[in-house]
């Protein structure tokens, strides 16, 4: 790697050290069906968004509360300490599309249909409320 791909690369290792996040890989959903479900938790407290996902009838919320719950404890562990109540926040979370495996069903006449099954990736930043203050 040349000097210069290596200096970007260590400021953006370092710009991460101090973002929050978790991401999730490969869901056998397709994004269409996530972002429903992570548009009603974007910007919330993280509490509520707990609740929300718990309480909520879409399989895909199962994945994503995992997904906030794993990116909580990655900001108790860069932070040496736990998040008090109302502290947190779900500042960003986006759904990327993920690889499509293809795949043929019968059809009528001897013909074939294409299925696409679809995946997504999923990424969940959290940040402190006390942070945007200062």
């Amino acid at each position: 790697m040349g000097k210069r791909k290596h200096i970007s690369a260590e400021k953006r290792h370092e710009a991460l050290k101090t973002l929050y996040f978790a991401k999730l890989k490969n869901v056998p959903s397709s994004p269409r069906k996530m972002r429903y479900v992570v548009d009603m938790i974007r910007g919330m407290e993280v509490n509520r968004a707990l609740g929300v996902l718990r309480f909520s009838k879409k399989a895909a919320s199962t994945d994503v509360e995992k997904l906030l719950r794993s990116a909580i404890n990655n900001w108790e562990q860069k932070n040496d300490r736990k998040a008090e109540d109302g502290e947190l926040y779900v500042s960003k979370v986006f759904v990327d599309e993920g690889v499509t495996m293809k795949r043929m069903r019968p059809a009528p006449q001897g013909r074939g249909y294409r299925i696409r099954k679809r995946s997504n990736h999923v990424t969940l930043f959290v940040d402190a409320k006390t942070n945007d203050e200062k």
